[in-house]
């Protein structure tokens, strides 16, 4: 059983980002674990409706900033 490397990236807690150019906001709140593929599962907590969900890091890193 071979066993793959992830490194750990860097997040931003509490960091507002929305969901591509026009979607809605979101709460970067914490990683959750790795993926097989080398991606993470971070925590998002939705801004507008207070639910938390699921979100892939490697999307998250090209979301803008909310404004």
């Amino acid at each position: 059983m071979s066993t793959i490397a992830h490194d750990v990236p860097k997040i931003t807690i509490g960091q507002i980002k929305t969901f591509g150019s026009l979607g809605p906001k979101y709460e970067v709140r914490r990683l959750l674990s790795p993926l097989e593929n080398g991606d993470w599962l971070v925590e998002v907590l939705l801004v507008e409706t207070g639910e938390t969900t699921e979100y892939y890091y490697n999307q998250m890193i090209n979301d803008p900033e909310a404004e």
